[in-house]
Protein backbone atom coordinates (compact mmCIF):
# COMPACT_ATOMS: atom_id res chain seq x y z
CA UNK A 1 0.00 0.00 0.00
CA UNK A 2 2.74 2.47 0.99
CA UNK A 3 4.27 1.77 -2.81
CA UNK A 4 0.61 2.85 -4.21
CA UNK A 5 1.42 6.10 -2.04
CA UNK A 6 4.74 6.51 -2.87
CA UNK A 7 3.45 6.26 -6.94
CA UNK A 8 0.66 8.40 -6.23
CA UNK A 9 2.49 11.66 -5.23
CA UNK A 10 5.60 10.98 -7.43
CA UNK A 11 3.13 11.30 -10.67
CA UNK A 12 0.44 13.91 -11.84
CA UNK A 13 -2.64 11.01 -11.03
CA UNK A 14 -3.65 13.52 -7.87
CA UNK A 15 -3.49 17.12 -10.92
CA UNK A 16 -6.58 16.11 -12.60
CA UNK A 17 -9.71 17.96 -11.72
CA UNK A 18 -11.82 18.48 -15.57
CA UNK A 19 -13.92 15.75 -15.26
CA UNK A 20 -15.32 17.07 -11.51
CA UNK A 21 -15.59 20.63 -12.93
CA UNK A 22 -17.69 18.96 -16.03
CA UNK A 23 -19.79 17.24 -13.23
CA UNK A 24 -20.84 19.97 -11.58
CA UNK A 25 -21.49 22.24 -14.42
CA UNK A 26 -24.20 19.77 -15.96
CA UNK A 27 -25.52 18.73 -12.72
CA UNK A 28 -26.12 22.43 -11.60
CA UNK A 29 -28.33 22.98 -14.25
CA UNK A 30 -30.30 19.64 -14.07
CA UNK A 31 -30.26 19.61 -10.15
CA UNK A 32 -31.96 23.07 -10.20
CA UNK A 33 -34.52 22.01 -13.42
CA UNK A 34 -35.70 19.05 -11.19
CA UNK A 35 -35.40 21.11 -7.36
CA UNK A 36 -32.82 17.74 -6.27
CA UNK A 37 -29.49 17.10 -5.64
CA UNK A 38 -29.27 13.88 -7.07
CA UNK A 39 -28.15 15.23 -10.60
CA UNK A 40 -25.13 16.68 -8.12
CA UNK A 41 -24.69 13.53 -6.49
CA UNK A 42 -24.16 11.38 -9.53
CA UNK A 43 -22.67 13.87 -11.92
CA UNK A 44 -20.24 14.61 -9.48
CA UNK A 45 -19.11 11.60 -8.13
CA UNK A 46 -19.18 10.02 -11.80
CA UNK A 47 -16.47 12.95 -12.53
CA UNK A 48 -14.66 12.54 -9.50
CA UNK A 49 -14.33 8.27 -10.10
CA UNK A 50 -13.50 9.40 -14.20
CA UNK A 51 -10.55 11.46 -12.87
CA UNK A 52 -9.29 9.48 -10.43
CA UNK A 53 -9.34 6.51 -13.09
CA UNK A 54 -7.79 8.16 -15.95
CA UNK A 55 -4.83 9.78 -13.31
CA UNK A 56 -4.46 6.14 -12.13
CA UNK A 57 -3.96 4.74 -15.59
CA UNK A 58 -1.38 8.26 -16.47
CA UNK A 59 0.34 7.18 -13.70
CA UNK A 60 0.68 3.43 -14.32
CA UNK A 61 1.85 4.30 -17.92
CA UNK A 62 4.32 7.21 -16.62
CA UNK A 63 5.39 4.27 -14.22
CA UNK A 64 5.85 1.69 -16.99
CA UNK A 65 7.94 3.99 -19.51
CA UNK A 66 10.19 4.78 -16.96
CA UNK A 67 10.58 1.21 -15.16
CA UNK A 68 11.42 0.62 -19.57
CA UNK A 69 13.76 3.43 -19.60
CA UNK A 70 15.46 2.31 -16.76
CA UNK A 71 15.81 -1.27 -18.29
CA UNK A 72 16.92 0.15 -21.25
CA UNK A 73 19.96 1.70 -19.92
CA UNK A 74 20.53 -1.58 -17.99
CA UNK A 75 20.96 -3.61 -21.19
CA UNK A 76 22.88 -0.81 -22.85
CA UNK A 77 25.41 -0.48 -20.45
CA UNK A 78 25.69 -3.99 -19.68
CA UNK A 79 26.16 -4.39 -23.59
CA UNK A 80 28.77 -1.72 -23.24
CA UNK A 81 30.58 -3.35 -20.01
CA UNK A 82 30.73 -6.06 -22.10
CA UNK A 83 32.24 -4.63 -25.34
CA UNK A 84 34.86 -3.21 -23.58
CA UNK A 85 35.56 -5.83 -21.24
CA UNK A 86 36.46 -8.35 -24.73
CA UNK A 87 39.17 -5.52 -25.88
CA UNK A 88 40.90 -5.53 -22.53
Amino acid sequence: MGFVVVLLVQCSALGTWVFSVLGALVAIPVGIKRKSLGPLVFFGTTGTMLDIIIGMTQCEREHAEHQLKLLQDSQNSTTTNAGTDSFS
